[in-house]
């Protein structure tokens, strides 16, 4: 699937709201799951953002790593609602997209099926547009290596890629894909929904994806 196509169903489709403003959904095609986080919509959206101090994330076994603290207590509670689907033995795959905040829960999500589902670590795919940084501190190789199949999808000049500020001490994750050219939009203006599906169809039809 071409990002731009992916990219305009994350913007599209038809969420569940639970608690914590949080909005997801997913979709079933053949074997595939698809995880979808939908961008911030409101004043809840915008406190969890900005409940950036560090919270640890611990793994039995495995250590522990800091997270985002607004963010991690969006993707706690969505959890419940999509680990029965996840670890659904059916699914051969998962695709797993966010846009803005919802790509920082796509961060989180995309950690928990790495951690849950090893037989899907191979067909794993996740994907953030407009996503800001959600890991705090060090992270060494084998910790990084959990988003190895993770794209973070920056429009160049994107505020909100750029925060919290990695002078805070935190880091991406992940590949980061640039798209766009440095002074075409203003900071704000290069994180709109409309620029990005722009810049993404104009680094399709540069044949750059292949």
């Amino acid at each position: 699937m071409k990002l731009s196509t992916l990219f305009s169903r994350t913007l599209h489709t038809m969420y569940t709201h639970v608690e914590n403003s949080a909005d997801f959904a997913l979709r079933r095609v053949g074997v595939t799951l698809y995880i979808y986080f939908a961008g911030s919509d409101g004043e809840a959206d915008w406190k969890n953002n900005l409940n950036f101090p560090a919270k640890a994330y611990p793994r039995v076994g495995n250590g522990t790593w800091y997270a985002h603290r607004g963010f991690l207590k969006v993707w706690k509670t969505i959890e419940d609602y999509v680990a029965a689907d996840i670890m659904d033995p059916s699914v051969q795959k998962i695709v797993i997209s966010g846009y803005s905040h919802g790509a920082a829960l796509a961060v989180l999500c995309h950690e928990y099926v790495w951690y849950n589902r090893p037989d899907l670590r191979e067909s794993l795919e996740g994907y953030g547009f407009g996503c800001p940084r959600v890991v705090f501190g060090f992270l060494s190789h084998k910790l990084r290596a959990r988003w190895e199949r993770f794209t973070v999808i920056r429009n160049l000049d994107d505020i909100v890629t750029h925060l919290p500020p990695a002078l805070l001490g935190f880091t991406h994750v992940g590949t980061m894909l640039e798209i766009g050219e440095l002074g075409r939009y203003t900071r704000i203006d290069a994180h709109r929904p409309k620029n990005y599906l722009t810049e993404l169809r104009r680094y399709e039809a540069s044949g750059k994806e292949e």
